[in-house]
C-alpha cells in the first residue's frame, strides 16, 4: 500500500497535502501552529508565505476565522500567540456541513429521518 499512497498523494490534492506541497514544506516551511481540529500552519522563513496543510479532507471552511486572518496577512500576530477577542454575540466557528449527513434540513424535508406529517396537503390517486 506504500507505493499505492505516495502515487495518489503525488496526484491528489483532497485529501491532505500532495507530494510537491510535502517537499516544499520540508524544504522552506517552517511550522507555526495548529487549530483544534488538528490542521498545520505554516510560513516561510521570510515570513513571505502561509501555507495550511489540512488534517483529513481539503475543506476552507474548516479554518477558523483567527487561522484564516493570519493565513491571508490581515494581522501578523498568530492565534496560538494573541488569540482574537471575540464578541459575547458571536458563535463559535461551525464548517460549512452542506452536502454532507449533518447539513440543515427544515422540517418537512425528504432528507429527515422522520419527515413531519402534513395536514394541509393530500395526495393525489388516480381512479
Amino acid at each position: 500500500m506504500g507505493i499505492i499512497n505516495t502515487l495518489l498523494r503525488a496526484v491528489t490534492w483532497w485529501n491532505g497535502q500532495t507530494l510537491g506541497t510535502q517537499l516544499y514544506t520540508w524544504r522552506k516551511g517552517v511550522k507555526v501552529g495548529e487549530d483544534d481540529q488538528g490542521n498545520s500552519f505554516y510560513e516561510t522563513r521570510d515570513g513571505k508565505r502561509r501555507w495550511v496543510i489540512y488534517n483529513g479532507e481539503v475543506e476552507a471552511s474548516r479554518i477558523s476565522p483567527d487561522w484564516h486572518g493570519w493565513l491571508h496577512h490581515t494581522f501578523d500576530e498568530r492565534p496560538g500567540d494573541k488569540p482574537l477577542t471575540h464578541k459575547s454575540w458571536e458563535k463559535p466557528h461551525q464548517e460549512n456541513l452542506t452536502g454532507t449527513a449533518m447539513a440543515y434540513a427544515p422540517s418537512g424535508s425528504i432528507r429527515r429521518p422522520e419527515p413531519a406529517s402534513r395536514q394541509d396537503y393530500e395526495a393525489w390517486q388516480p381512479e
